[in-house]
């Protein structure tokens, strides 16, 4: 049974404001333990572009009152995803096994417009191929907004199936994310 407040509870402790410069975003914790024990995360690269360009690498990670220093690792700009790991000990998000079908049920979670915590629902419109050439992405309905950027889209089972990426400027009800196999696939962190 699909259970919002449940998913919610599980994921929220694994997902931050990230803080790149004078852009905000979403990141969240994934897989195992980074080498140093800490945690790794994914974010967007277009989260941290300006300063990777720049060759800064620190970010900083955000929930209510604490903030904690993150460094970007590496980053696929073409599928618009970064990799960030940080010192401190984060509980990975499980990464689902399966690509999601029209009509499955997800949850996003983010920081839209600054907001931490922020938990919207809908459901997955289609798998598609990006107009752009890039590669996959889901189209979803759950409602996002700037600062949802980065943030993980979660199936019913609590697995992460996407990094909510985009949505459409003229147009209601149309989010884009990168499916969790390109990001897993880019980098061995999952």
């Amino acid at each position: 049974m699909f259970n919002p407040e449940d998913i919610a509870a599980t994921v929220l402790r694994s997902v931050f404001r990230v803080r790149a410069g004078n852009a905000t975003g979403t990141a969240f914790a994934v897989g195992k333990p980074n080498s140093e024990g800490g945690a790794n995360l994914f974010t967007n690269y277009h989260v941290v572009e300006s300063l990777w360009t720049s060759g800064e690498r620190q970010v900083f990670l955000e929930r209510t009152d604490q903030r904690f220093p993150a460094t970007i690792v590496k980053v696929d700009e073409e599928n618009d995803v970064a990799h960030l790991r940080t010192a401190a000990k984060f509980t990975g998000l499980v990464t689902a096994p399966t690509p999601v079908k029209s009509g499955q049920q997800i949850v996003v979670v983010g920081a839209p417009l600054g907001l931490t915590d922020s938990v919207t629902t809908g459901v997955v419109s289609a798998f598609r191929k990006a107009e752009n050439g890039g590669g996959d992405v889901i189209q979803f309905d759950a409602p996002i907004n700037p600062g949802n950027s980065g943030g993980p889209v979660i199936n019913g089972a609590k697995q992460v199936v996407g990094i909510a990426t985009a949505k459409a400027r003229n147009a209601e009800g149309i989010g884009l994310a990168v499916p969790i196999k390109t990001a897993c696939d880019g980098f061995d962190i999952c």
